[in-house]
């Protein structure tokens, strides 16, 4: 079922994905579109399952080696989801983990991809945002920005056309050291660089033109 939906779904917009491959993508699209098919609360299911396992698999180093390691046979690849779905199951509390989640992660594993899960879950995060009205923003910085720096970057961003149409808006500072000077905004569709390294870049690409 799963695999004929990553197929086929009529794919709901993904917009301010810069690390996820298309692939990844694809298969968000599927997961979610399966999930919302059924029930919003099936949605909110399904999503709150895949950030659990997301979680388990930066603290599960047996489970993180055994989903991004692509030598596995299909054998040992079925023989290793079992086991993982015997963890998630165990750690779900309320009641067994559902369907489409099971499906998703069965899928990715026959056609070995579950290396791609951690960009699927971050789609699906992404997805679930714009379902709920929620508008992330995503400013990186070489080192951490202070809060009243962030605090006037969020009251510069409430004042764009594509924060005033969003319920909430939440924004997060993440460190790249690579970036050198200034900041990188993501929001939405739009990527803003205001570093350093994006203006050498343009210039380089200014003297290469005109030599």
């Amino acid at each position: 079922m799963m695999l004929s939906a990553a197929r086929s779904a009529s794919f709901a917009p993904l917009a301010g994905r810069r690390a996820a491959s298309a692939i990844a993508s694809k298969y968000s699209n599927a997961v979610y579109n399966a999930a919302l098919a059924k029930s919003p609360q099936t949605l909110a299911k399904v999503h709150s399952e895949l950030a659990n396992f997301s979680a388990t698999l930066k603290q599960n180093k047996d489970i993180n080696t055994f989903v991004h390691n692509p030598t596995l046979s299909a054998n040992d690849r079925a023989a290793g989801l079992a086991s993982v779905f015997k963890t998630i199951d165990s750690a779900s509390k309320k009641e067994p983990v559902s369907d489409i989640t099971k499906n998703l992660l069965t899928v990715l594993s026959e056609n070995g991809r579950l290396a791609e899960i951690e960009g699927v879950v971050e789609g699906v995060n992404e997805l679930v945002a714009q379902y709920n009205g929620e508008l992330n923003v995503t400013v990186t910085s070489a080192a951490p920005l202070p809060k009243d720096i962030l605090s006037r970057l969020e009251s510069t961003l409430k004042q764009s056309q594509t924060a005033q149409k969003a319920k909430t808006l939440k924004v997060t500072n993440k460190v790249n050291p690579s970036v050198l000077g200034g900041v990188v905004v993501d929001f939405g569709d739009k990527t803003i660089d205001l570093s350093a390294q994006s203006r050498v870049t343009k210039l380089n690409a200014a003297l290469q033109q005109s030599v």
